[in-house]
């Protein structure tokens, strides 16, 4: 396991010494804290019994994963469910899975769901209980469930070196490593790939040896050159959706949480603008990689692109990386492209709603609005992109 001690010391310290006392939040704040402890000793000790029950993971091999990147509500958990449609070639990461990297506790897990649903299912319906009462209200903008494909942020929530930690903890520029996570020293960064190298060993060994790794990260938008220095061979779908559409988006979903621990937090606020730069830096990093990178291994498609025609945005995919496409697993892309061309977002964002502008995104992006002619618009804007 790897805990990044410094960037966990700081967040605890403006939690609760950086701001004058409330009561509310220092309450939420150690309820949550006290819990990842708890899952982190237990993850601990279930890592350190793979190594004596199933040692062979360390050998296993990581050949040409793909791996989604972009930043948040830029339509990566839609095109990962979209690919992981097609089960004999790819390998995702299921939510569950993310919170317990471990192949020792993912097997009890497995063991437990046979048996329970062999006696009526007990464990499936306290699942279900957690899912609507935890991550319900969630579903209009981006919908979870244990036994779905889901984003690699749950390895990284133990290292403390991954955007979600700003939840808890608003502070992106004193707390900027952990969404960025190329800027950290080398060594850190050194040994934040090793440690989800570990983790999508395990994956692999546990789910399909010999299939190809799938992963979809928002996060990994700060983490690019770490993440082609740890996997050189790996294969890099980025999708990239306006910033005027994505950015404020993107705010809302955090916003959501930061206005529940600590309701003096308003939308115009310093944690919308610091996070809306992590935002506008995940996108100039971005474009710096899609400059750089090699096309056999990079391919980028436009939001716009995908939600108009999902199943042929998931054939580029296939086609620009000489991936076999079966029949029986087209007709499944089709099934779920057709599926989300039906739904219409309920959900819609300004920038002005969060205290942005237009001549904020021109001195942070201008250059990208201008390089793809992306518009402004006065519009509350959203389309579908819980996806």
């Amino acid at each position: 396991m790897y805990l990044n001690l410094g960037l966990t010391a700081k967040a605890l310290y403006l939690s609760y010494l950086g701001r004058p006392f409330q009561l509310r939040r220092w309450v939420i704040v150690t309820f949550f804290l006290s819990l990842l402890i708890c899952f982190w000793v237990v993850v601990a000790i279930g890592r350190a019994l793979d190594h004596i029950l199933y040692p062979e993971f360390r050998r296993q091999k990581i050949r040409q994963p793909v791996f989604i990147i972009a930043p948040p509500r830029s339509g990566t958990t839609f095109l990962q469910k979209l690919l992981a449609k097609n089960r004999g070639t790819f390998a995702p990461v299921l939510m569950y899975q993310t919170i317990f990297p471990s192949i020792t506790i993912q097997k009890i897990i497995q063991s437990v769901a046979l048996a329970s649903r062999q006696k009526g299912g007990l464990l499936f319906d306290i699942s279900c209980w957690i899912e609507r009462h935890c991550f319900g209200g969630w579903d209009g903008m981006h919908k979870m469930r244990f036994a779905e494909p889901e984003e690699d942020d749950g390895y990284f929530v133990y290292t403390f070196v991954t955007e979600a930690i700003y939840l808890l903890f608003p502070f992106t520029r004193a707390l900027w490593g952990a969404g960025f996570a190329d800027d950290l020293p080398p060594r850190q960064r050194r040994r934040l790939m090793r440690y989800y190298r570990s983790c999508l060993q395990r994956h692999l060994y546990l789910n399909g040896p010999e299939k190809i790794l799938l992963s979809k990260a928002t996060q990994l938008s700060g983490s690019i050159e770490c993440l082609k220095a740890e996997f050189p061979d790996a294969r890099i779908v980025n999708i990239l959706r306006n910033p005027v559409e994505s950015i404020p988006s993107h705010i809302s979903v955090f916003y959501t949480v930061w206005n529940w621990v600590d309701p003096s937090i308003g939308k115009k606020s310093r944690e919308s603008l610091e996070y809306a730069e992590l935002a506008a830096a995940w996108f100039l990093h971005l474009e710096k990689n899609d400059i750089t990178s090699r096309s056999e291994n990079y391919l980028r498609i436009f939001y716009t692109d995908l939600v108009r025609r999902p199943d042929r945005a998931a054939r580029s995919i296939y086609r620009h990386f000489g991936i076999p496409l079966t029949p029986s697993a087209t007709r499944r892309i089709q099934k779920e492209a057709k599926r989300a061309l039906e739904y219409k977002s309920s959900h819609q964002y300004t920038l002005e709603e969060y205290g942005l502008s237009a001549a904020w995104i021109k001195r942070e992006v201008g250059g990208i609005m201008k390089r793809y002619d992306f518009r402004f618009s006065d519009r509350p804007t959203d389309r579908g992109s819980k996806r």
